[in-house]
């Protein structure tokens, strides 16, 4: 499905292709970067079948890196607030100058790990939280779960199926408070295979405990016991 997109949304999108293609500084790799309207934007773009996210009014994007699906989602959602959480410093630069590029005024770049932005401002803050190719389920869902309020919900893009990282999410959910409530296969552009985006919604509270010390939920994920 191709979204209908606001008027300065395919301006600002095209700004940030041109920006990934052209800046040394990219996060994207230069193999990547030449299909970047397609295996980025696109991809990005087919969140939007969601209406979990169409509707969000605050989301934060997880590893933001080059902006996708993060900044492709603000262009499209401008009545939406999207803080791009970054930790790496370069990375966080790069955001900022594809923001001012793409004069996407309802984006900001949150330079912090996503633990040490939920202990803080950023806690329960989110009707939304998205990350692409970032991390395990269980991990991404220990990470969006004190970012979001409740019923909020985490969109992760993924590629091919993997049954034992989605029961090792699965048996977390006690821990997370995040149940998975759709995994839809997705088709972005002609020819593209094996992806998928999981819908995983915060079904009450935060749990006592989170957000962990930075870097626990990568190298100790919930449910992987």
């Amino acid at each position: 499905m191709k979204p209908d997109l606001p008027p300065a949304a395919s301006a600002a999108i095209d700004a940030l292709v041109v920006l990934a293609v052209s800046d040394p500084r990219s996060p994207i790799s230069p193999r990547s970067a030449a299909h970047a309207r397609e295996a980025h934007v696109a991809d990005s773009l087919s969140g939007l079948e969601f209406a979990e996210l169409r509707k969000a009014e605050r989301i934060a994007d997880l590893g933001a890196g080059a902006g996708f699906p993060g900044l492709v989602l603000a262009a499209a959602l401008p009545a939406a607030r999207v803080d791009a959480l970054e930790s790496v410093g370069r990375k966080c630069e790069y955001l900022r100058r594809a923001i001012e590029a793409a004069g996407l005024e309802n984006a900001a770049v949150i330079c912090e790990r996503a633990e040490d932005w939920a202990a803080g401002r950023g806690r329960e803050s989110y009707h939304s939280v998205t990350a692409r190719a970032v991390g395990r389920l269980a991990t991404l869902a220990e990470l969006a779960s004190p970012l979001l309020r409740a019923g909020g919900t985490l969109l992760a893009w993924k590629g091919r199926r993997d049954r034992e990282e989605e029961e090792e999410a699965e048996r977390a959910t006690p821990r997370t408070a995040m149940e998975s409530l759709q995994i839809r296969p997705m088709v972005p552009y002609p020819g593209s295979r094996d992806r998928h985006i999981h819908l995983l919604r915060k079904n009450g509270p935060t749990p006592e405990g989170l957000p962990r010390r930075p870097g626990m939920a990568a190298k100790r994920p919930f449910g992987s016991e």
